[in-house]
Parts: structure tokens; C-alpha cells; sequence
């Protein structure tokens, strides 16, 4: 082979375009979404979360644009109008969704996008994101360790633990709506089994829109 092929051969493998993905968690709160999804994140450059916009008000620490996007309910029906959205739910009495246009965008740039949302909005999601989408939901070992884990945090009253824990059951009857099922036993192996799907993910032959060129590159003979 030639040094001039030789060095296109190397330059396309370098640079297979590769189209991101949209990797979903959901779960019932306290079964520990939030937790995996940071661990996901952490070291990870080529992925990041979506920042979703909401009607309530900020809690403590929480920043504009960085945690969710805080608008009135008037801006979040015009968002909805306008299909500005790719998914949207009420939850617990406040709208949340999900901005089109900066997915889009990462999508089309080749960078993964990881979703911390209900299986309501995973079902709009589904309905408009085809292969792009990868879908886990997060069950935790047993209704007595889910209730213990939401009264640990001590950021709810007791009545909105039973809120929570009603709603749950509801949540959790969704399970077959989804690709993949971890059972939160052990936050550092729940962690590990996230990143193994993630990988697979990224891995799929759908997502390598260069990956023509490159093995056309690797058939160049000398």
C-alpha cells in the first residue's frame, strides 16, 4: 500500500462519524436515577445531560440554565405550542420538557445526550426519536427500601413520601415500555451496568454514519 493511502486509511479511522444517541433513565423517585446519572456522566466529555425547563420555582442551590431552565406557566404553554418540546409531563402539579433544538444538536455533532425523566416523557420521546433512542429504567430492590432511601434524604414531609410512594407503583408498572432493566441493589454495580449499556449503544451499526467510508478506506488495496 502506498504512504499516501496508507495515511487515508489512518485519517478515516480516526474520524468515523458516528451519530449520538439519546440514553434515557427513568425511575421511580429515590431508586437512585440521579445518582447513576451524575456517576454516567463523570469523566465522560462526550456526554451530556439534558437540561430540561420547568414551571417550579428553584430550589436551594439550584441555577438557571445549569439545573433546569425556569420559565412561568405562560412561557412553557407557548413552548408546548410551538413544538418547541420533544416531550413534556406534569409532575407532582409542574410542567417539565425537554428543548428540541439543543438535542438536535448534539445529536447531529455526534454527542450523546442522557435523559433523567418519567416514562411519560419517554413515551414522547420514543414516538418521534426512532433509533436514536436507548431507554433504562431503574427499579429498586424492594418497596421497603425505596420508601427507607426517600425518608434518608429528609427533603420531603412525610406526606409527600406517601405521595411518592403512591405514585411509584404506577411508575413501576411501565417497566416493559423500556430497553434495558437494572435493579439498583448496589449503586457501584447499578453504575457499571449503565456505562456497559451505554457502550453497547454506542457500538450499534446504525449510529456509524462514516463507517462506509472507512472500511472503503480499509479495502484500498496497495
Amino acid at each position: 500500500m502506498s504512504s499516501s493511502r496508507a495515511a487515508l486509511g489512518a485519517h478515516i479511522g480516526k474520524n468515523i462519524a458516528r451519530r449520538g444517541l439519546m440514553l434515557v433513565l427513568s425511575s421511580p423517585s429515590g431508586a437512585g436515577k440521579t445518582t447513576i446519572s451524575r456517576a454516567l456522566l463523570k469523566g465522560d466529555p462526550n456526554l451530556t445531560i439534558s437540561v430540561s425547563v420547568t414551571t417550579r420555582p428553584p430550589r436551594a442551590g439550584e441555577r438557571d440554565g445549569i439545573d433546569y431552565f425556569f420559565v412561568d406557566r405562560a412561557r412553557f404553554n407557548e413552548m408546548v405550542t410551538a413544538g418547541e418540546l420533544l416531550e413534556h409531563a406534569e409532575v407532582f402539579g409542574n410542567g417539565y420538557g425537554t428543548p428540541r433544538e439543543g438535542v438536535n444538536m448534539a445529536l447531529s455533532a455526534g454527542r450523546d445526550v442522557l435523559f433523567d425523566i418519567d416514562w411519560q416523557g419517554t413515551q414522547q420521546l420514543a414516538e418521534s426519536a426512532g433509533d436514536d433512542l436507548a431507554s433504562i429504567f431503574i427499579l429498586p430492590p424492594s418497596t421497603e427500601e425505596l420508601e427507607r432511601r426517600l425518608r434518608a434524604r429528609a427533603q420531603d414531609s412525610d406526606k409527600t413520601v406517601r405521595g411518592r410512594m403512591a405514585k411509584a407503583a404506577d411508575e413501576m408498572s411501565h417497566f416493559r415500555e423500556y430497553d434495558y432493566i437494572i435493579v439498583n441493589r448496589d449503586i457501584r454495580q447499578s453504575v457499571a451496568e449503565a456505562r456497559a449499556i451505554l457502550t453497547a449503544e454506542r457500538l450499534k451499526l446504525a449510529r456509524h454514519v462514516g463507517l462506509r467510508g472507512f472500511v472503503e478506506g480499509l479495502r484500498v488495496g496497495p
